[in-house]
């Protein structure tokens, strides 16, 4: 069933939808029905449908004869637009949504015209479509009327209701009016019964002052009787009375509107002094539950039953329960940390000790003896134990904060509060129970105070042991100028205590601080590694000064030598020793700058021993090689006699160091006797000679070699088989041979030069031009040969000619 707002169904023609949907544009219905009402938009869509219906009465017939409606141009098509009649309710679109509904309502009408009438036969209903749109046309004006009838009938009413609503208002307007006039006048009435309200306060006051009066003039005799008992510390009967006399307070103060009467104004200062004994009594709760547990426990009764408390006085809470708490915490504090308790110093140990024995006793007293004077969740216990913590803490932070400590008392303090204090003899203590426990406090020195602690312990040692081993070493060195001899050991070994001392000196110092901490222990390591590099190289100084005035006749010392030799072994009891400064934990190449110092000062003291050694022999070489030295054995004679006698006290020198000793004597021995040969001083006149000087390096060879097996030297160490080799060089009989044995020479000694080749042949004294070139140029055919594992430079330190030499060379193992 359709609805009463669709459209009547037509037949299905061509254009027939289309020409609905105009319609329904335009707000056509069907005829004969209540329009329903319709708001702007609606009443829109109603305006343009008489465009509709003149359209459809304005079509003109269409010839039967034409097949198909003939094309319209835009001309005829504006043509057959239909006029609005005279008085349409329809104008021109006033908005472009009417509009565009209007083109829309005409393309339609058009289509539908054009396709119902475009056969002849269908012309013949023209009249029935003309009538119904008549009848359709009349029911719009109808329900149109009908709309705006209902419209200005809604208008009237609401005209009527507003003159209805503005006499209502008025009517309201003078209702306030006269209410406001009533209101001042009971105001003015009011004010003229205020005083007589005045006085019915004054009345009920007064009755109620003459009701309390007897109890009120007992007020000063009460007030003075609980002053007596609180001096008698009698505490609870004194909170006793107090509370009477707060009541009756309270009683007075309703009735009087508030008002304070003079005779309790004692009253506040009374209870002050109560609240002062109570916290006096919590103070002192470690004597007192020794000696008179009683006034404790009344105390404690006092504070828990005060807090419990109301009043309706405007006065602000006592809170003696919180004054006990801190009265207990202060009153321990002071015993044991008060400012007269902290240690001076140098005191410091003895006041840690005295902590160490006095904290778990409180605690124990606390457990014992004042927890059952005080009510269970104070935790008196646990409030002993943390209370004791936090004091000792603070005592300790004021203590880093003061004069800076010695190196003893930082030690001390150290070690105290990280193994000590939480170790089973204090706070660690198995006879303590759990709420004791005080290990998931705060600790006692934070990481920074460690840190301070440690860094001035390890500036105080390290300001100590260099104190103390330049004390060792200026008292070793002021034997160096003695008369007499160094000291040696029941071994016959040269001797002093310095180096043990030095060694137990950093030793301890490492030692002692395991009993601290890994961290001390790493940092006084490093400081003792420091101070024994600093303490060797003013060592070698010392040496270097004691040489220096020895030479120079500033100083002379009447065994120069066997000192030296003495601090060689002072080396060596270093180097054999200086493995107890490394411990497990330390990286193994800790040690290196130590140990290459160590090495420095061995070859300084070696070399200062072989210039002196040289100071002899030079004199003595200045003679080699000569006619003399061809003919007669005296001057190697000298000169092994002279080296025998220097060398004698090296047997004062422990192993390995009288090896590399004996070594670097033999050695340069052996240098200086090839720097003679290479000065030219001798010229072989013949095949005589030249056998003679041959004969001579191989005696000398020999001598040289049974000299240092004598005094302990291996004979695979020495140097003197290079005057064997330089022998063969000299007993060639043949000079244009001399090539190979050049080579030969090289291939044993690969630091020879051409210098030396030639200041070997201007010896011999026989070699031509041709034949020195040829033997010089065997230097340089075939490979360069290396040198051999072990080997030592003997030629490069030669020069030819060669200077004055002082020392034993830097590239050698005494350098």
């Amino acid at each position: 069933m359709s609805q009463w707002w669709e459209y009547p169904a037509l037949p299905r023609r061509p254009g027939e939808r289309a020409i609905l949907k105009a319609k329904a544009i335009c707000g056509g219905g069907r005829t004969g029905r209540l329009a329903k009402p319709v708001g702007p938009r609606r009443r829109l869509q109603l305006r343009g449908a008489p465009t509709l219906l003149a359209l459809t009465w304005t079509f003109a017939p269409i010839p039967t004869s034409a097949p198909a409606p003939p094309a319209m141009d835009s001309a005829t098509r504006d043509k057959m637009q239909p006029a609005l009649p005279p008085g349409s309710s329809c104008p021109g679109p006033e908005w472009p949504e009417q509009e565009r509904a209007e083109q829309l309502a005409r393309g339609a009408a058009l289509k539908w015209a054009s396709g119902i009438f475009y056969r002849p036969e269908q012309l013949a209903r023209l009249s029935q479509y003309r009538s119904r749109e008549v009848q359709r046309t009349c029911s719009l004006e109808a329900r149109i009327k009908s709309v705006v009838q209902s419209y200005l009938e809604g208008v009237k009413t609401g005209v009527r209701q507003l003159a209805w609503a503005l006499e209502a208002v008025q009517g309201a307007r003078e209702a306030l009016g006269q209410a406001h006039g009533l209101l001042w006048g009971m105001a003015e009435a009011a004010q003229t019964l205020e005083p007589l309200r005045e006085q019915v306060v004054q009345h009920k006051q007064l009755q109620a002052m003459s009701q309390l009066l007897p109890r009120l003039r007992a007020v000063p005799a009460a007030l003075a009787h609980t002053q007596t008992l609180i001096d008698a510390q009698r505490l609870l009967e004194a909170y006793v009375s107090l509370r009477e006399l707060e009541q009756l307070q309270e009683e007075t103060w309703a009735p009087l509107g508030g008002l304070e009467l003079p005779v309790f104004e004692g009253l506040g200062p009374l209870a002050e002094a109560l609240g002062q004994a109570v916290e006096a009594a919590a103070g002192a709760a470690g004597r007192l539950a020794r000696e008179d547990p009683a006034l404790l426990v009344a105390a404690m009764r006092v504070a828990e039953v005060d807090a419990g408390r109301t009043t309706s006085l405007e006065q602000a809470a006592r809170d003696w329960r919180q004054r006990c708490l801190r009265a207990l915490q202060e009153g321990l504090e002071q015993i044991h940390f008060g400012t007269p308790l902290q240690p001076g110093p140098g005191a410091l140990a003895e006041w840690l000790e005295a902590l160490r024995v006095a904290l778990p006793a409180e605690l124990a007293a606390a457990e014992a003896l004042v927890a059952p004077c005080c009510p269970p969740h104070y935790n008196v216990v646990r409030l002993w134990a943390h209370t004791l913590h936090s004091g000792l803490r603070r005592c300790l932070q004021q203590l880093l904060e003061g004069p800076q400590l010695e190196a003893a008392d930082a030690f001390t303090l150290l070690h105290w509060a990280l193994h000590v204090y939480l170790g089973p003899e204090m706070m660690g203590s198995l006879e303590l129970g759990p709420e004791a426990d005080v290990s998931d406090l705060e600790p006692l020195l934070t990481l920074e105070n460690i840190e301070q602690l440690e860094a001035i312990f390890v500036a105080k040692v390290q300001a100590s042991v260099a104190q103390w081993l330049q004390k060792a070493l200026d008292g070793d060195v002021a034997e160096w100028g003695r008369e007499q001899e160094p000291d040696t050991d029941p071994s016959g070994f040269y001797h002093s205590p310095m180096p043990a001392i030095v060694l137990q000196i950093l030793e301890e110092n490492i030692r002692v601080t395991r009993m601290v901490s890994e961290s001390l222990q790493r940092r006084v390591h490093g400081m003792a590694l420091s101070e024994l590099s600093a303490f060797l190289r003013s060592f070698s100084d010392a040496l270097m000064r004691f040489s220096r005035d020895h030479l120079r006749g500033e100083a002379t010392a009447p065994h120069y030598v066997p000192y030296l030799l003495a601090t060689l072994n002072h080396q060596s009891a270093l180097s054999s020793s200086v493995s107890v400064l490394q411990p497990d934990w330390v990286a193994p190449g800790a040690l290196a700058p130590v140990e290459a110092a160590l090495d420095e000062l061995q070859r300084r003291i070696c070399r200062l021993v072989l210039e002196a050694l040289l100071a002899e022999l030079q004199p003595l070489f200045a003679a080699l090689p000569s006619r003399r030295w061809l003919s007669s054995p005296e001057l190697l004679d000298d000169v092994c006699e002279r080296t025998a006698s220097f060398c004698q006290d090296f047997r004062h020198v422990r192993d390995p160091a009288v090896q590399l000793l004996l070594a670097e004597a033999e050695r340069t021995v052996v240098l200086q006797y090839l720097r003679a040969l290479m000065q030219g001083r001798l010229v072989c006149r013949g095949a005589d000679e030249r056998t003679q000087a041959a004969e001579r390096l191989r005696h000398d060879a020999a001598q040289l070699r049974e000299l240092f097996l004598g005094l302990g030297l291996e004979e695979s160490v020495q140097c003197a088989p290079v005057l064997l080799a330089l022998r063969e060089l000299l007993n060639l009989r043949d000079p244009t041979l001399l090539g190979l044995e050049v080579a030969g020479l090289r291939q044993q000694f690969p630091d020879v030069s051409e210098d030396h080749v030639s200041a070997l042949l201007d010896l011999r004294g026989d070699v031509s031009r041709e034949q020195r070139l040829a033997a010089l140029s065997s230097l340089q055919a075939g490979p360069q040969p290396s040198p051999p594992a072990g080997g030592r430079a003997l030629f490069s330190l030669v020069p030819a000619p060669a200077p004055p030499l002082s020392s034993c060379l830097p590239s050698g193992s005494c350098a």
